[in-house]
């Protein structure tokens, strides 16, 4: 059993708290404070009780179940590893953990094949997991071998210090050369499915900046950072822009130009700072070889002319 205790950062929900802080779902945090595994100055916490400035949360949190996924032989790309953590640059088409139709084949099956130990703080699904990409996203995700990792990395995505951008291709011209954009984001009431901008209030916050990197005749290339990491957050974001996401299945046009296996979509840049040395680390990827083709095909055929 590890024990955490973290002080208060304004008044927030308990639940939302502990989750940003240690990494678990929310779901997972109710749990433990269901068993009393979580106090605020000694008291025990319920998940919608309020926190107040400066309180010291102390959650306890048990050993791991056996992790029940298998390993298997399949071939990931590792950016970099050392005995706390990994960098993956997970391609197209891959799902990061099992869930429902997919118990096999996925990048926690890669990764305790070549890694073996992973953080077990995510439960016996998602070892290791800290922070998850869509399945049809490319790109860059840090990984936890221990807990103590496991903690660290999770209270900088919380905090907004670990940084995460994404290169994407959008439907139609954005006009503004960049900007912000803040919206709650939930389940979609039409379709429990989909992600979708709700009223404030309603869902959870969601913030994500972006730039204008190139313009074409009838698509944008744009730069986005997260600062927080809501389910589907850039594409949901891009379509309450006007510019879905090229290739997305779930949020862009019906009609797609081109033939492809998932939204043009991939994670190029990863910073954080090292759990155990505190040093700074930045990690890029290049734009995956299908990415890139659409580009220079945009770039030969439709160059942008402004106005």
């Amino acid at each position: 059993m590890t024990r955490n205790t973290f002080p208060a950062e304004g008044e927030r929900r308990a639940d939302v708290f502990v989750s940003e802080k240690t990494g678990l779902t929310r779901s997972a945090v109710k749990k433990l404070m269901d068993e009393g595994r979580a106090t605020a100055d000694g008291k025990p916490l319920r998940a919608g009780q309020i926190l107040k400035a400066g309180s010291l949360v102390t959650v306890e949190i048990p050993d791991p179940v056996p992790i029940s996924a298998k390993p298997e032989d399949i071939p990931i790309e590792i950016v970099y590893e050392d005995d706390d953590l990994a960098v993956v640059n997970k391609p197209q088409g891959m799902t990061v953990h099992a869930g429902a139709g997919n118990k096999e084949g996925t990048l926690v099956n890669a990764l305790l094949f070549r890694l073996g130990n992973l953080s077990g703080i995510n439960g016996e699904i998602r070892p290791g997991i800290v922070h998850r990409i869509d399945k049809d996203t490319s790109g860059l995700l840090v990984v936890a071998k221990n807990d103590a990792a496991h903690l660290s990395l999770s209270a900088q995505i919380a905090e907004k210090t670990c940084r995460r951008e994404y290169y994407a291709l959008l439907e139609g011209v954005v006009k503004a050369d960049g900007g912000r954009v803040a919206t709650d984001i939930g389940r979609d009431p039409k379709d429990r499915l989909r992600m979708a901008v709700l009223p404030a209030g309603k869902g959870k916050y969601a913030e994500t900046d972006y730039f204008v990197e190139e313009r074409f005749r009838a698509n944008t290339l744009a730069r986005f950072r997260l600062h927080t990491g809501r389910t589907h957050q850039i594409r949901v974001h891009a379509k309450y822009m006007g510019h879905p996401v090229v290739g997305d299945p779930v949020y862009g046009f019906k009609k797609q130009r081109f033939a492809l296996n998932g939204q043009l979509l991939h994670a190029f840049r990863l910073e954080f700072t090292h759990p155990s040395s505190g040093k700074r680390m930045e990690f890029t990827a290049p734009i995956p070889e299908y990415f890139a083709k659409i580009l220079q095909i945009l770039r030969k055929s439709e160059p942008f002319f402004a106005e």
